[in-house]
């Protein structure tokens, strides 16, 4: 039988968890280590939904790439999702700046293949940046459809440095401040989840056109590989993506 410690260890080898950043929370953060798998679901988030959905499927572990424990918590009451899922005896394992910085395989190496980059590597100004090339020049407009497409978002925002885009920088989620990593090496544009008005300043001031996914939508795009790499490695078990994952933001 396979185990909760048996799936870590094999995330840990693609994506050590000793690499994570030293704020963050990773690791077996709920549960039992020798508790037995069979079902597991795989979500961005685990929030009470997630648990729900779990306990459907009597999935033994949940695995998330946000922390359901991030700061440290005084109490775990009746209504939140560590509650449910203390109760439920489903365990968690959580991946996370471990998985952003992983070359192997991670958060960052699935958005640039699902965007289309070629030769995608961590930067050598910087451990959470990454580059990677375009196949051919393109406008800051095509990129931005190209991106908009691939990814499978409803929108995205830009900005457009006028520059013809073939280098790359990108950091998921709340990578922005990486934007001045990018420009130092020598990138044309740079895709994040998040950007701060003064990080949209610097590029419009500095000749870098910036890409703005949203949280969820630059992140959510390893859960499915994810999914198909566990499957891969321990073919007794099923690997489910959560049903209608989405961050519930609407644009009008």
């Amino acid at each position: 039988m396979t185990t909760v410690k048996d799936i870590y260890d094999y995330i840990d080898s693609f994506a050590p968890f000793d690499t994570a950043e030293s704020y963050d929370n990773v690791g077996i953060l709920a549960g039992d280590p020798n508790q037995n798998v069979t079902q597991v679901l795989l979500a961005l988030d685990i929030t009470r939904a997630v648990v729900r959905e779990a306990e459907k499927m009597n999935a033994q572990l949940i695995i998330s790439h946000h922390p359901v424990i991030f700061r440290p918590i005084h109490s775990v009451l009746k209504g939140t999702a560590v509650y449910d899922l203390v109760q439920s005896g489903i365990s968690a394992i959580c991946a996370h700046t471990n998985l952003d910085k992983s070359s192997e395989f991670g958060v960052n190496t699935t958005l640039a293949a699902a965007i289309g980059l070629k030769n995608c590597m961590v930067s050598e100004k910087g451990e959470l940046l990454f580059t990677a090339e375009t196949e051919n020049e393109m406008t800051a407009r095509e990129f931005a459809l190209s991106v908009k497409k691939s990814v499978g978002l409803d929108s995205i925002a830009y900005t457009d440095s006028g520059k013809m885009i073939k280098k790359v920088g990108f950091c998921s989620g709340a990578g922005g401040e990486e934007i001045f990593t990018a420009k130092a090496d020598g990138c044309d544009a740079f895709v994040t989840g998040e950007l701060k008005h003064h990080e949209i300043v610097f590029a419009n001031e500095n000749q870098i056109s910036a890409y703005i996914l949203g949280h969820f939508g630059s992140e959510n795009v390893v859960i499915k590989p994810l999914a198909e790499k566990l499957s891969e490695r321990f073919r007794e078990i099923t690997f489910r993506v959560k049903s209608n994952d989405t961050d519930g933001v609407k644009f009008v």
